[in-house]
C-alpha cells in the first residue's frame, strides 16, 4: 500500500512538496481553504481586470526551471517568458528616475553616469554576489536546517569569509559604493527580508546577482501561469487537490499524525506536512502537547514585512510608469525604521506599483489599465477602511505628481487588501505577507524545524521555514522536505 500523505495548504511550497512525493510514490492529498491553488499567488479578477494578487516578481528563472526539469518538463512547456527591458523603473524625490537596463553593459554605464569610477567596483561586487548566488542557491538553501553538521562541508567552510555572513548588506555595500541612489538601488532587494540592510547579513548579495545579471522575467498571462503549471504538473502525477477546505485539527496519536480533520471530512494520513502558515499549523491545528513551541517563541520571532495592497482598475492609461515601479520619493531609512525598529504606519512609505498591462493587455478592458500598489508595512498592526483610504489617497497624490495627470477620477474599480486579510485569507501570523524575517539569528538551524520534534511523521514547508522568503525559496523547500520525508518514511 503507498503511504498516504496529507499536504495542507496549496501555495508554491505545498504545491511543489505534493509534486516531489507524488513523483516518488506516495498517495498525496492537497488541502486549500480557498476556491482556487496558489496561496498568496492567486489571481483576481473583478469587472474586466484581472490582478495577481500576490508575487509580482519573476526572479531566478534557474529555480523554476530546475523545478520542473526535476519531472522531465520544462518552463515552456507550460508558459512563455518575456525579459522585461528596463527590469524597472526607479523614481526618486523630485521625480528623478532610474530606469534599470536588462543588459551588463547598459548596467556597468548607468553606474559609471551616477557615480564615476564606479562601474569597476560593480564588476567585482557583482563577481562576489555570482559566488554567493552559487553556493547560496546550490548548497545552502537546500540544507534543510536541522543540525549545525549540515553545514560542515568543505565548499561553504572553505567559503566562509567570501560569503560574508558577518559583515551587515549596509556596511558591505559602501565599501564599493558611495552614492545615495545606487545604495538605495543595490539595497532594495533586501528590504523584504525581513530586516533593515544594516541587520541583514552581506552574503544576500547574491539578490543583486538575481536581479542585475538574471534579470526580471515575466510570464505571459501573469504570475499564475506558474501557479497553473504546477497544479497541471501536480494533478498529472496524481495528486488529488481539494479545494474549499479549511482543516481544523491534526488529529495524533501517541507522537503519530495519524489523520487531517475538516469541516466535511476526515483524511487518514500516514505523513502530514504543514504547507500552511507554520504558526497557524503548529499553534491552531495541533493540542498543545504536540506543539514544539510556545506563543512567547513566536512572539520573539522577527517577522518580515506585511503590505498595504491595492487592485486599482482605470479606465484610461496611464503614463510614465512601467510594468515594475518602485517609487523611493521618500525617506527610504525612515520608513525602514517604521517596519523594523518601532513598527508603526509610515508616516512617508515607499511604495511599488505593478501595471502589467504595460507588458500585455490582457488585464483590462480596451483602453484601460490595471494598476496594483504595495505599500510595505510592520506585521501586527490593526487596519481599518479608514487608514485604506489615508493611504490610497496618499499614493495616488505622489502619483498624480509623478505622472502629471489624473488618476482618481478614472479609477473604476479598487479592492484594498491589508493585514486583516492577510490573516482572514491566508491565516498569516501577525499578517505578515513574506515570512519570516531573514536575520542573522534567524537563519538555517535558527529558524522553525522543518521536521517536528514532537510528532515523528510532521513535517513543514514554506516562508516561516527553510529556506526561508520568496517564491524560488518555497519550491526549494517543497522539495526539501520531500526529499526528508522520503530519508524518514520510505515508501517501500
Amino acid at each position: 500500500m503507498k503511504k498516504q500523505v496529507v499536504v495542507i495548504g496549496a501555495g508554491f511550497a505545498g504545491l511543489s512538496a505534493s509534486c516531489y512525493l507524488a513523483r516518488e510514490g506516495y498517495s498525496v492529498t492537497l488541502l486549500e481553504k480557498n476556491n482556487q491553488t496558489g496561496g498568496r499567488a492567486r489571481r483576481y479578477s473583478a469587472e474586466g481586470f484581472t490582478f495577481d494578487m500576490g508575487p509580482s516578481w519573476y526572479w531566478m528563472p534557474d529555480v523554476f526551471d530546475a523545478f520542473f526539469n526535476d519531472f522531465g518538463k520544462k518552463t515552456a512547456d507550460y508558459y512563455t517568458l518575456k525579459r522585461l527591458d528596463p527590469s524597472y523603473r526607479v523614481v526618486f524625490e523630485g521625480g528623478d528616475t532610474i530606469d534599470v537596463p536588462a543588459d551588463w553593459d547598459g548596467m556597468k554605464a548607468l553606474f559609471e553616469s551616477i557615480e564615476p569610477g564606479s562601474a569597476v567596483h560593480l564588476e567585482k561586487f557583482m563577481a562576489e554576489a555570482e559566488y554567493k548566488y552559487a553556493v547560496g542557491m546550490q548548497d545552502l538553501v537546500h540544507k534543510p536546517g536541522l543540525s549545525i553538521t549540515e553545514y560542515m562541508d568543505w565548499r561553504v567552510v572553505s567559503g566562509l569569509f567570501k560569503l560574508h555572513l558577518i559583515q551587515s548588506f549596509d556596511q558591505y555595500v559602501r565599501t564599493y559604493f558611495k552614492n545615495p541612489k545606487l545604495l538605495q538601488l543595490l539595497e532594495f532587494p533586501v528590504l523584504f527580508l525581513g530586516a533593515r540592510p544594516q541587520e541583514i547579513p552581506a552574503l544576500y548579495s547574491l539578490m543583486n546577482y538575481a536581479d542585475i545579471k538574471l534579470g526580471t522575467w515575466y510570464p505571459v498571462g501573469g504570475m499564475h501561469e506558474i501557479v497553473k503549471a504546477m497544479t497541471s504538473l501536480a494533478t498529472e502525477l496524481g495528486v488529488q487537490i481539494v479545494l474549499n477546505e479549511p482543516v481544523r485539527k491534526i488529529r495524533t496519536q501517541q507522537g503519530l499524525a495519524v489523520g487531517v480533520e475538516t469541516a466535511s471530512n476526515i483524511y487518514p494520513a500516514d505523513i502530514v506536512v504543514g504547507g500552511a502558515d507554520y504558526h497557524h499549523v503548529e499553534q491552531h491545528l495541533l493540542d498543545e502537547a504536540d506543539r514544539q513551541y510556545t506563543p512567547a517563541y513566536w512572539n520573539k520571532r522577527v517577522m518580515a514585512p506585511s503590505s498595504m495592497l491595492f487592485y486599482i482598475g482605470l479606465n484610461k492609461p496611464v503614463g510614465k510608469l512601467l510594468h515594475h515601479n518602485l517609487f523611493f520619493d521618500a525617506d527610504f531609512n525612515q520608513h525602514a525604521h517604521d517596519i523594523y525598529t518601532e513598527p508603526a504606519w509610515p508616516k512617508h512609505p515607499l511604495f511599488y506599483a505593478s501595471v502589467t498591462t504595460k507588458t500585455e493587455a490582457l488585464g483590462a478592458p480596451e483602453g484601460g489599465e490595471n494598476l496594483f500598489i504595495l505599500i510595505p508595512t510592520a506585521p501586527g498592526l490593526a487596519d481599518t477602511p479608514a487608514l485604506c483610504e489615508q493611504y490610497f489617497n496618499m499614493v495616488m497624490t505622489r502619483l498624480e505628481a509623478y505622472t502629471g495627470e489624473d488618476i482618481r477620477s478614472h479609477v473604476v474599480y479598487r479592492r484594498d487588501f491589508a493585514h486583516n486579510a492577510f490573516v482572514s485569507e491566508y491565516n498569516a501570523f501577525k499578517g505578515n505577507a513574506y515570512g519570516l524575517a531573514n536575520t542573522l539569528w534567524q537563519t538555517a538551524v535558527l529558524k522553525p524545524r522543518m521536521h517536528s520534534k514532537k510528532i515523528k511523521n510532521l513535517f513543514y514547508t514554506g516562508q516561516l521555514t527553510v529556506p526561508g522568503p520568496g517564491v524560488p525559496p518555497s519550491l526549494i523547500s517543497g522539495k526539501v522536505v520531500a526529499e526528508q520525508i522520503k530519508k524518514r518514511h520510505s515508501n517501500n
